[in-house]
């Protein structure tokens, strides 16, 4: 189907035309997209949407950006695979920025990624005051200037005295150094408060008092008015500083009273360093931490290792490193001196205060802390039971030196309006974005930073109105998901203001609580309205009413779209039938559930406390769908992933993995005999694995390939149809279809293997054919072709491993398609297919999904319900992480967490069905559901009638 708008010569040039697109599942695809405009790309997942933007335009626009570079560049351009198209005319320079997080650099920041770091570091290298922490007062150099504007300060006929300490090396006597004062032309020094020539030291062999505070007269001077007065001011000062080894000392002749500068960075007795950007860089060794090298952690005693379980006090046992054997000696060490020193050894180790607990691991008088006795073990780890111990308790911990800030402790001197920029990396950004609002500077600061100031303001008001103002700068760019990675790629994107560009964007909203979508939809305008052309992927009804042109591709997914149903204003799409469009006027969709499950049997968590969370208690009811709900940062991964998750691991003898700060956990943990987390996390790391690898269907498709009669006449055996073993593979790009050209200072280029043109195998074992198809025509079909192409040879075994990825709304991957192209939400749901395609996935399971609705249209919803839904009938237990209100309406009991993100987080706001989430006036969350199960009850009634 094409469907172009007929377009008059006169504004052709302002559409980017496509014609002929046929790459994928797309079917001859003609399209215009208006430039300088918000273009939203909607359909099913599997229609044809990134084969048309990122596989087809971005990637056209990639290969002819590639024309305009160096000859080197340019022969790789003809190996590059030209996207299936006729043409495209009215490109721009296109970027892409997607949901997949490439840093993993343990380096990397929030605040080196957005690049406001290194607008700090210049900032406090221009106009930092360093204080000494001894006295709290400014280090300052003393210029010669600083030196004559004194002295300007006092009126003429005054007569001031040019002193210069006299030192001179160990080699060499006090007469020596005199001698050579005399050779050089002084005349006078200053023994003992008197006035001598040195002539006449050396005649009588004057021996001093106290040689040290002997002083050499450079000059003698009456404060005059002239400008040859101060031209020779200036020169006796500098002569002064050299001679004084950076310090010069002035006294008033009439009173005796002296004056000491210096021009060397010092202050009581300590000499600091000069603020520059390298002292503020954890890159560079003037300014990372000594003792982490700028990693903000080291290798060492893990605290929650050694305190598992926080609601216990020191007598019972909270100490686990003290619980048997002669380690208890320490412990009852503590007992015994416990009321000399007030330490309350019956209080729960989460309530003692920082004082107490520094006691329990410094020590005091007569008791060596817990630091102590791994100092001991470390001392006597000859013995195997030390080694065993320590390494029992040995994991990744904060940096004790740096506080896991990274920098050196000579950062914390240097200020900028009383902060440090170790205080300032650790501010949520809204917080941070007031200290810069308010920020009090003189004139001469102000002119010296004033373009800094500007930047940082402008990048934070970016992050913040993108809803991403509970990050602090520290947070570690490795940590992030994929939709954040996304959202600050696009606040970065509007910081460099570039213009006349093309931006192509992969579903900006996944992970953005509704509250905050109309941030995101204002910052896509910006884009835009700077001279952009912002083309996004998205799903979610608000963006998709914002855009200012709207294609809509489909009707269905895999071979059942690939075609443009709509393009025009979204307005228009009123008076079409396509499914994004039934499904906006509510003529379609996602059905609440006729009956909640009860709630009966549950699992608690006590206590919870890492990072944001406030001490909350938690129940997670079992065997039903349980979605924990807010606004983003609000600590629902916190909670979920970082302390439920590893803590039942650990109950369950499953892993020792560490788990997050809390009381206690406990419940009907027979409930429960495994758990499984299905993340959005890569597969692994090698591109190797594909949907038919995970699902564990391409061994059953070897075993056919084999037991061919060509096979068995050539003994070919299964790994002759391996991509991973040597045998039947081709060796040039080792089974991977594609070779990876180095290209220096650009991004590598991948190309298609040219000895065996991307096939992957030799050409003996694409001889082996089942029903006229070879190893490699199975691994280009789709999920949905091959369910169909098997369902005709009666492979039963084959076709059940897969049929959950068609379940799951994933019939349109490819069946070798790399792992590592897949999204966030399409690697979920292969998690997902992997344990539907099991059968009985074992009993009484815990499946923990984070935002699985990421990619997904509203029509696919249903389908991953339906996923949800059979596994809990066959006795398992789903917790969900979502933002979806067609997911949350549907959940059997909402736990919400807010009220707001990072510090204004960590509570529980509500708790319950949907129907008493939305009565809580302080949920954000309710009120968007109630809007939500509004429509779905007058939808309900609708076709009731």
């Amino acid at each position: 189907m094409k469907v172009v708008k007929d377009l008059s010569a006169k504004h052709r040039d302002d559409f980017i035309q496509i014609r002929g697109a046929c790459l994928h599942n797309l079917k001859n695809v003609d399209v215009d997209i208006p430039r300088n405009r918000l273009v939203v790309i909607t359909g099913l997942s599997g229609s044809g949407k990134s084969s048309l933007v990122f596989d087809t335009l971005y990637a056209e626009g990639q290969r002819r950006y590639v024309e305009s570079l160096s000859s080197y560049a340019r022969q790789f351009l003809k190996k590059l695979d030209q996207p299936k198209v006729d043409s495209i005319k009215g490109i721009t320079p296109a970027i892409a920025i997607e949901q997949k997080v490439t840093l993993s650099n343990p380096r990397s920041t929030v605040g080196t990624y957005t690049e406001i770091y290194d607008y700090l570091k210049l900032l406090y290298a221009r106009i930092g005051k360093t204080y000494s922490p001894v006295s709290g007062e400014v280090v300052e150099k003393d210029y010669v200037a600083d030196v004559i504007r004194y002295i300007r300060s006092f009126s003429e006929d005054t007569q001031w005295l040019l002193l210069s300490l006299i030192k001179y090396p160990k080699s060499r006597s006090f007469f020596e150094q005199l001698k050579l004062y005399q050779q050089q032309g002084y005349t006078r020094i200053k023994i003992d408060g008197h006035l001598l020539a040195i002539e006449e030291v050396l005649d009588y062999n004057y021996q001093p008092k106290d040689p040290d505070k002997s002083f050499l007269v450079i000059d003698r001077i009456v404060i005059q008015g002239d400008v040859d007065f101060y031209q020779r001011l200036a020169d006796s000062v500098q002569t002064t500083y050299d001679e004084g080894h950076g310090c010069c000392t002035l006294e008033n002749v009439s009173n005796g009273q002296n004056k000491c500068f210096s021009d060397r960075f010092e202050r009581d007795g300590i000499t600091f360093q000069e603020p520059s950007i390298h002292l503020f860089s954890f890159n560079n060794p003037h300014g990372a931490c000594p003792e982490c090298d700028g990693y903000g952690k080291v290798i060492g005693v893990d605290k929650d290792l050694v305190i598992p379980n926080k609601s216990l006090s020191v007598y019972e046992d909270a100490v686990a490193c003290w619980r048997g054997g002669f380690a208890q000696v320490w412990k009852k060490t503590l007992i015994k001196n416990s009321d000399r020193y007030g330490f309350p050894i019956y209080k729960p180790y989460s309530e003692l205060s920082d004082q107490q607990k520094n006691m329990l691991w410094e020590g005091i008088e007569c008791f060596e802390g817990i630091y102590a006795f791994f100092k001991m073990l470390e001392e006597n780890n000859y013995k195997i039971q030390n080694r065993v111990m320590l390494a029992r308790y040995r994991g990744k911990m904060v940096c004790p030196s740096c506080k896991g800030k990274r920098l050196r402790k000579e950062c914390d001197w240097v200020k900028v309006g009383g902060k440090a920029i170790t205080d300032l990396i650790d501010l949520p950004l809204h917080e941070l974005s007031f200290f810069f609002e308010h920020l009090q500077l003189s004139p001469y600061e102000y002119k010296l930073s004033q373009r800094i100031l500007e930047e940082i303001r402008n990048r934070l008001g970016f992050l913040i109105n993108i809803g991403l103002d509970y990050f602090t700068l520290n947070r570690a760019s490795n940590t992030l998901s994929g939709g954040e990675s996304q959202r600050i790629n696009l606040a970065n994107s509007l910081g460099s203001s570039l213009v006349g560009s093309t931006y192509i964007l992969d579903e900006p909203s996944a992970g953005l609580h509704p509250r905050d979508t109309h941030k995101l939809i204002d910052l896509l305008k910006q884009l835009r309205d700077l001279g952009n052309t912002v083309i996004v992927v998205e799903h979610d009804e608000e963006i998709i009413r914002s855009a200012d042109y709207l294609i809509d591709i489909g009707p269905g997914a895999g071979s059942g779209g690939g075609d443009i149903v709509f393009c025009g204003l979204p307005s228009e799409l009123e008076h079409f039938h396509t499914l994004t469009a039934q499904y906006l006027r509510g003529e379609k969709a996602v059905r609440i559930p006729e009956q909640r499950r009860k709630f009966v049997d549950f699992i608690q968590i006590t206590g919870a406390r890492a990072h944001n969370l406030q001490n909350i208690d938690v129940k997670f009811p079992l065997h039903m769908l349980t979605l924990i709900t807010g606004m983003s940062g609000s600590g629902k991964s916190t909670l979920v992933k970082d302390i439920l998750y590893p803590a039942l691991l650990r109950k369950l003898n499953l892993n020792s993995e560490n788990f997050a700060d809390h009381n206690a956990f406990f419940g009907d943990l027979h409930q429960i005999e495994q758990v499984e987390m299905i993340d959005q996390n890569p597969l692994g790391k090698s591109s190797r694995s594909n949907p038919a690898t995970y699902i564990k269907a391409y061994d059953d498709i070897r075993g056919i390939f084999v037991r061919e009669k060509l096979s068995k006449r050539m003994g070919y055996k299964a790994k002759h149809f391996s991509f991973n073993l040597e045998g039947g593979r081709c060796e040039t790009c080792k089974g991977e279809g594609i070779v990876t050209i180095e290209m220096q200072f650009m991004a590598d280029v991948t190309l298609r293997c040219e000895a065996c043109d991307g096939k992957r195998f030799k050409d003996e074992i694409l001889e082996v054919k089942f029903h006229d198809k070879n190893i490699t025509d199975i691994l280009k079909m789709t999920i949905e072709e091959a369910i169909s192409f098997f369902r005709l040879s009666q492979e039963k075994k084959i076709i059940k491993k897969l049929q959950p990825l068609q379940d799951v709304g994933l019939d349109y991957l490819k069946m070798g398609q790399a792992s590592n192209t897949l999204s966030g939400g399409e690697i979920q749901r292969l998690k997902l297919a992997y344990f539907l395609s099991k059968g009985d996935v074992g009993h009484k399971t815990l499946f923990i999904f984070d935002e699985p609705s990421t990619g997904l249209h509203f029509h696919d919803v249903k389908k991953l319900l339906d996923a949800l839904y059979a596994l809990i009938e066959k006795g398992h237990s789903i917790f969900v992480i979502e933002h979806n209100m067609d997911i949350i309406q549907c959940a059997d009991w909402v736990i919400d967490l807010g009220p707001e993100g990072g510090k204004k987080g960590g509570q529980i706001i509500a708790e319950g069905p949907p129907e008493v989430i939305i009565e809580q006036p302080g949920s954000e969350t309710g009120k968007y559901l109630k809007k939500k199960l509004t429509l779905n009850k007058g939808y309900l009634s609708s076709i009731s009638q």
